[in-house]
């Protein structure tokens, strides 16, 4: 490869000339993909009425909250988590596209000018923030369901999230053995909506606020369908008389993992050996369901607790949860049981948060900008979750992780003509994935959600 200039590189042995490579100041991006996906937050107003919970005291802005939002939003979409990316973002025309500017409009915010954006946000900002995840997680299941359904589980589950460097209040924790931040999600299974997001130190323990959190979603839930019925899952973490008191108190339906102790093995210890028996004879794994009711010395009163001895070749496993729900049979203790583990789908939740939309990337100083970072990012989550969430999405990509609409759907390579009537993209008649491209852009044009009143 032969250097010709900083703009121009040229190669040969390829063909029978040789291939030259150079920037161009035409309007050209990589994120053609984004504008469907904008489209439909438009019919959703998600972003502008994101926008809407943060305060704007600056005199005579360059660049307008909703901008900075929009930019910041479907950066993350996009793969641009940092605030420098934009810098480099700054001129790009879909990215003008997406906080409403012409491509040949005004450069948009830098890396600075979102930094102390991010940095203004103050605690009523950020509860402001929090609520809104809330109400589009009722609208999403208006969306999902045609209403409110009557019944709706909850998942809970903190994630651990590592920093690196002076956050405030990251802290070492023994068992993560590592600095992080400890945030706790709130999530539904069927519209796999993240109803809330709450950072956290990174030491707090997993139930810590649990019990407030887990009411705000409540009565947002109970506001939009009075009698809706609300199973609360959550492991272990959250196996404390706090919880159980909470959920008893407000008419939910709970199963927590519980943590074994010494009483409870004695308990199961004959469904244990039962399970070994049976393995030694048949040589299958044996995976057996007991109930029984257990009082322990901090409880006001007994609870059902469901146990599983499982022996396999492995070696055994007991597992015990504690529930709410109606079991008088083993095999009602065994639907209890697989019901909770179903609960593993939603941790899935906080992989793609972290490892398809980088919400690990809480790298400001202050507690509040890494705050609202979080929310950004669960926020960023939603959007592409509800846009995905359709029958008219291809079936490939409804369930696709964000890493897979970037690679099928959002990095395609585009031209833009702006002229006195009409902005024109060209997109590559040779791009495998203009069907998909189509289908979701019918998708984004169709069933128009109405503004929530």
């Amino acid at each position: 490869m032969e250097s010709q200039s900083v703009e121009q590189l040229v190669f040969s042995g390829m063909v029978d000339r040789p291939v030259v490579v150079k920037s161009s100041a035409a309007l050209m991006s990589s994120d053609a993909g984004l504008i469907p996906i904008r489209q439909f937050d438009q019919r959703w107003e998600f972003t502008r009425r994101l926008a809407e919970c943060l305060d704007d005291t600056r005199n005579a802005p360059a660049h307008a909250v909703d901008e900075m939002v929009s930019q910041r939003l479907f950066g993350i979409i996009a793969g641009y988590e940092d605030c420098n990316d934009h810098d480099d973002l700054r001129n790009d025309p879909i990215f003008k596209l997406m906080v409403g500017r012409r491509p040949t409009g005004d450069e948009l915010a830098s890396q600075p000018t979102l930094s102390r954006f991010e940095n203004s946000v103050t605690p009523a900002m950020l509860q402001r923030l929090v609520d809104f995840n809330i109400t589009t997680g009722v609208e999403r299941l208006k969306m999902h369901h045609g209403d409110v359904p009557d019944e709706i589980i909850l998942d809970i589950d903190p994630t651990d999230d590592a920093t690196h460097g002076r956050q405030q209040l990251s802290l070492f924790h023994g068992f993560y053995k590592q600095h992080q931040y400890l945030p706790q999600i709130i999530s539904e299974p069927t519209t796999k909506h993240v109803f809330l997001a709450w950072l956290r130190p990174g030491t707090a323990h997993p139930s810590l606020g649990a019990d407030d959190d887990l009411m705000r979603v409540v009565s947002e839930l109970r506001q939009a369908k009075a009698d809706v019925a609300i199973h609360v899952r959550g492991d272990c973490g959250f196996g404390l008389p706090k919880m159980y008191d909470v959920c008893e108190e407000n008419r939910l339906s709970y199963t927590f993992g519980m943590a074994s102790n010494a009483r409870l093995k004695v308990l199961a210890d004959e469904l244990m050996q039962r399970a070994v028996d049976g393995y030694h004879e048949s040589k299958t794994k044996q995976r057996l369901f007991t109930h029984f009711e257990y009082q322990a010395d901090s409880w006001l009163h007994a609870r059902t607790v469901v146990a599983k001895a499982e022996c396999q070749a492995a070696g055994t496993n007991l597992r015990f949860v504690v529930t709410s729900l109606n079991v008088s049979t083993d095999d009602q203790a065994r639907q209890v049981y697989d019901d909770y583990i179903q609960r593993g789908e939603s941790e899935q939740r906080n992989d793609e948060l972290k490892n398809g939309l980088a919400m690990n990337r809480l790298s400001c100083h202050r507690f509040k900008a890494n705050f609202w970072r979080l929310l950004l990012h669960v926020a960023a989550y939603n959007l592409l979750n509800a846009f995905r969430d359709s029958p008219e999405t291809p079936a490939e990509l409804r369930r696709s992780q964000p890493q897979t609409w970037r690679c099928r759907v959002i990095k395609v390579a585009a031209r833009i003509t702006e002229t006195s009537r009409r902005i024109v993209i060209e997109l590559s008649s040779s791009w495998p994935h203009w069907p998909i491209y189509q289908a979701i852009s019918h998708r984004a044009a169709a069933n128009l959600i109405p503004a929530p009143s």
